[in-house]
């Protein structure tokens, strides 16, 4: 039985959409476009700045003003961090049972530290985490094992000892590359090229209430 949990950020653990998709609108603001309903913009919201800049403005890393668009993004983000973000339903009381069972619980995300960090502050969550990695902790980012081993390493278990919680392809990807247990959630973000039946998670789940029981029996 997994021995640590660990979540992703966006899509997992907390429903940061509001505050990115509010973000990317006042990009679009910023060129006098009107702003896209949140329901559009919630699927792409996992790939973050990227892949909203993509579906809000219609560009990629290629392109000549990505660089900028990418800035302006992450400073509207930066000033409104966590306005609207809220933990998903039932993952408070996830929180709670994982900390009752003294069972550590931690954060691996795409998302930069410089953004992770202050997101989970505001959101009185740092100091329960037992480690937080982030897109830059490692040299490589999800869908790369690396942030997961790193993760496995800073809380001195085998990477079999733990679970990993995604609502991404990529997610499930990292976990399945280090050996693992992976869940995919279904109350995410999801994408929108490939289903989660398709991710091959070890189980999909669609309410945090149904993780404890896939951790055994209380100890």
């Amino acid at each position: 039985m997994p021995e640590a949990v660990l979540f992703d950020l966006d899509g997992t653990l907390a429903d940061t959409a509001p505050d990115l998709g509010a973000a990317l609108n006042r990009v679009r603001q910023d060129y006098n476009l009107p702003p896209l309903p949140l329901d559009t913009l919630r699927p792409h919201t996992s790939q973050g700045g990227r892949g909203l800049l993509r579906v809000g403005m219609g560009v990629t890393p290629q392109d000549d003003s990505y660089a900028e668009l990418y800035r302006r993004f992450i400073q509207h983000y930066e000033e409104r961090l966590c306005h609207h973000t809220t933990l998903f339903p039932g993952m408070a009381e996830l929180l709670a049972q994982l900390e009752q069972r003294r069972i550590p619980w931690g954060v691996v995300t795409n998302k930069s530290e410089r953004l992770t960090h202050p997101l989970l502050q505001q959101m009185d969550l740092a100091h329960r985490c037992a480690c937080i990695v982030c897109g830059d902790s490692t040299p490589n980012p999800k869908p790369a094992p690396d942030p997961l081993l790193l993760a496995a390493q800073l809380l001195g278990l085998p990477t079999q000892d733990c679970c990993y919680l995604g609502d991404d392809l990529r997610d499930i990807q990292a976990g399945n590359a280090c050996a693992m247990m992976t869940i995919g959630v279904r109350w995410g973000y999801l994408g929108t090229e490939h289903p989660p039946e398709t991710w091959g998670a070890d189980h999909l789940i669609d309410h945090p209430d149904e993780v404890s029981p896939l951790l055994g029996p209380a100890r």
